[in-house]
């Protein structure tokens, strides 16, 4: 096994989740399946293959890309607007950090 459930229970953790014992057995596997397929992807051999930095169509260098073009900021009113809670201008969220 490539991934114990301790791990698991610690990156829970660090994700804030709580888990029941059912679900760290199932996550240990599934990760643990999810892992030796990538060691079954890391045997290809990638030597022939160019590395790329960003995916684009065979046109022109920024074919991908949107044009780049200047427009009046959103502005604070508008983007709080439909916001759920806000208050001065800003968006007012749960505390979700109580450690």
């Amino acid at each position: 096994m490539k991934i114990t459930e301790t791990e698991v229970r610690y990156v829970a953790d660090l994700a804030n989740l709580r888990l029941t014992e059912d679900e760290v057995h199932k996550m240990a596997h599934d990760l643990d399946e999810i892992l030796t397929h990538i060691d079954k992807l890391n045997e290809l051999d990638t030597s022939a293959v160019e590395p790329m930095a960003q995916v684009l169509h065979n046109v022109d260098e920024t074919a991908a890309l949107r044009e780049d073009v200047e427009r009046t900021p959103l502005g604070t009113e508008t983007a709080v607007k439909n916001a759920p809670v806000s208050g001065a201008g800003y968006f007012k969220v749960p505390l979700v950090i109580e450690r």
